[in-house]
């Protein structure tokens, strides 16, 4: 075993003590064995330093934060604690297939630009059922906001990015850390950010690297975020967003934070800002009404059942996947457990 580790995993937890550790026991069970992981414990939390303390491995590193500041710090302070050239992020509440790490090397090293993000596709599980997503790979000269944001149906999008399948470049992460102060849509928030520079480019294995366990009964912070947090993040971010992807991201993950309001008044807001910024298309307009109409649960049952009667199969004979815009509009945006 080599003293610099090829990969540095990086888990923010809190809480969780028995997903963390199914986190931590999938890490460690890589092909590629040469690896350290780091979980970071944002904040008090005995319980799960006691049962991290029981994992005996010597790649095993434990950072305890004296009190939580969010999972994107806690990501951030994993990095800063790497010893690798690389980091891959996991989800506490995520596991990983065996040969996630080695497939996302690969691709690395055949990667023509000095600093490659490889993410991969993902085996979305949620109550009702499970898919692999994304739908689809970037296509040639797509910008990448607008194959991460924009629906193509109703109930789904085609584009998607997770913590939990991003490697990147300890450089990268350093050069670019995750914000503190993004409400949500984290994953999208930094891949954006970070392609934006020259020396970036994403790249996605084809294959499903990750178990992304989409449990919407699980209470989750993200869900009362206020949507005035979301959308002041979305208008200081704009530069990073086609008008077409901003207006898809206004009238789809904004309202659906907002819609539980039934105000008018916000509903008019959402509308004119997709509509003064953005290019909002006929699907967007229809996607920003069963938002505002339909409600959430029915909107979920709905959603699964017109993709099962699509088939059980995509074109790569894969599970069809869920509902999704980029980083996720359903709640869980690949935040530390405090976050979800």
């Amino acid at each position: 075993m080599s003293s610099t580790p090829d990969v540095s995993v990086v888990i923010p937890t809190l809480s969780r003590p028995d997903l963390v550790t199914r986190a931590v026991r999938g890490a460690l069970a890589q092909t590629v064995e040469n690896i350290e992981v780091i979980v970071v414990v944002d904040g008090p939390d005995d319980e799960t330093r006691s049962v991290l303390a029981a994992i005996t491995d010597t790649r095993l590193r434990v950072i305890g934060l004296p009190e939580s500041g969010g999972a994107p710090n806690a990501r951030n302070t994993g990095v800063a604690a790497a010893r690798a050239p690389w980091v891959a992020l996991l989800d506490d509440d995520d596991e990983w297939l065996a040969h996630k790490l080695e497939v996302q090397l690969d691709l690395a090293k055949n990667a023509r630009v000095p600093l490659p993000i490889v993410a991969s596709r993902l085996i979305n599980r949620t109550p009702r059922a499970e898919f692999v997503i994304p739908r689809r790979l970037p296509s040639a000269g797509e910008p990448l906001s607008e194959y991460l944001t924009v629906r193509r149906g109703l109930f789904h999008g085609d584009g998607f990015i997770q913590t939990s399948t991003i490697m990147a470049p300890t450089e990268l992460l350093r050069r670019v850390p995750f914000d503190p102060s993004v409400p949500r849509m984290q994953e999208l928030d930094w891949t954006l950010r970070a392609t934006s520079h020259d020396d970036v480019e994403l790249f996605f294995a084809d294959e499903p690297l990750v178990l992304f366990h989409q449990d919407e009964d699980r209470p989750r912070i993200t869900l009362s975020t206020p949507w005035e947090r979301q959308l002041e993040w979305l208008r200081r971010s704009r530069p990073l967003f086609t008008p077409r992807a901003y207006a898809a991201v206004t009238m789809s993950v904004v309202s659906s934070m907002a819609a539980p309001t039934r105000s008018t008044r916000v509903f008019g807001t959402l509308l004119r800002e997709a509509r003064q910024h953005g290019r909002p298309s006929t699907l967007d307009y229809l996607t920003f009404l069963q938002i505002w109409l339909i409600p959430p649960q029915l909107r979920h049952t709905v959603r699964d059942r017109v993709l099962k009667r699509r088939g059980h199969s995509n074109a790569a004979g894969q599970p069809t996947p869920a509902d999704g815009v980029g980083a996720s509009t359903t709640g869980r945006t690949g935040a530390a457990g405090q976050q979800r």
